[in-house]
């Protein structure tokens, strides 16, 4: 009888270390606030794109990762692509900014 009253505990205290370590965070995975802190950071760069006029940010692409912001997709001339850096890098709780769009 006592060894299944310690097996049971045993099992006990691994089940619940395993539904704890399901609950952390992961490397390279966000927690819930985190997500919705991109989230509003991504609107808030479309948002300021959208209000230069001149970007067409309808061909520009906003993703934002841990304040990350990373913008890609098609602009006009250097200058244009330059100025989606400043834009995006001047929105509050933006970190740094990944340029990849391309010049056509």
């Amino acid at each position: 009888m006592l060894k299944l009253f310690r097996f049971k505990g045993i099992l006990s205290v691994a089940l619940l270390a395993v539904v704890l370590a399901a609950c952390s965070v992961v490397e390279g995975r966000q927690t819930t606030g985190q997500y919705a802190d991109d989230t509003g950071i991504t609107a808030s760069v479309k948002a300021a794109l959208v209000e230069d006029p001149q970007l067409k940010a309808t061909q520009i692409s906003v993703e934002t990762f841990n304040n990350v912001v990373q913008l890609s997709g098609f602009v006009d001339t250097a200058a244009s692509k330059s100025k989606a850096t400043r834009v995006a890098a001047g929105v509050t709780g933006v970190r740094s900014v990944k340029n990849d769009l391309v010049v056509r």
